[in-house]
């Protein structure tokens, strides 16, 4: 018999650590002002929380998308790897409903891991064989989260070595003032040079001079030495 939301929570006040939750507030920025301002702490790693999916992969998708409501950071990451798990699963009913649960609660998916683990696995999936002009309207939202779930998304389409959405993406978010923007736009870059270096470098040589530094950084980590040192100094 399935858990219940409220069983999954009790397990989970259990597993709870004061001085894991303590680091976890340092480096998750919950201070004021911080990007995860006001963010709460149960204490428990990541793979206890993965190994809390396991355990409930046979929970009510009503009962897992409760935990999306929580002011418990581990709580909703439960839900977002729960969804993501129960997506690759799922019939396209399902996986409907999935989505669109997630999307209702996009500002609930609310720091980088949270987005990370999931947005590629639910969002790009989903949007496959569909319209992507939602993308593009996240792209451009007011909330940072929605922004970096729009360009990690396209980490799906990578994989099938489909880069279009990610480059336009990119560009959209080259002017964006956030460094966990310019971080995960910097990667999906890398990740596409990583499967073709050609495409990489054509949006690369049309962009790199306006690009923030940590962007144009972490899109280049992977090149030669000489090349790496060319973009930055200005000589490509």
């Amino acid at each position: 018999m399935a858990a219940s939301a409220t069983t999954i929570r009790n397990e989970f006040r259990t597993l709870g650590d004061k001085k894991i939750a303590e680091h976890s507030k340092r480096f998750f920025k919950t201070g004021k002002g911080e990007y995860g301002e006001g963010d709460q702490f149960l204490g428990i790693r990541v793979p206890v929380v993965r190994k809390q999916v396991r355990r409930h992969r046979d929970a009510s998708l009503k009962a897992i998308g409760s935990f999306l409501a929580s002011p418990w950071h581990e709580e909703r990451l439960f839900a977002v790897f729960s969804l993501a798990d129960r997506f690759k699963r799922s019939n396209v009913a399902e996986q409907r409903e999935i989505f669109e649960l997630y999307m209702a609660n996009l500002h609930r998916v609310n720091n980088w891991d949270l987005v990370d683990g999931s947005a590629h696995l639910i969002v790009g999936p989903w949007l496959e064989n569909r319209s992507r002009r939602r993308l593009y309207q996240m792209a451009r939202s007011r909330s940072l989260w929605t922004r970096r779930i729009a360009i990690m998304s396209t980490y799906h389409f990578i994989r099938m070595s489909d880069f279009d959405e990610t480059l336009a993406i990119a560009e959209i978010l080259i002017g964006d003032d956030h460094d966990l923007i310019h971080k995960a736009t910097g990667w999906m870059l890398r990740e596409v040079g990583n499967r073709d270096r050609k495409a990489e470098e054509a949006f690369l040589r049309k962009h790199y001079k306006a690009m923030p530094r940590t962007m144009l950084r972490y899109a280049i980590e992977k090149f030669p030495e000489y090349r790496r040192k060319a973009y930055l100094a200005g000589r490509v």
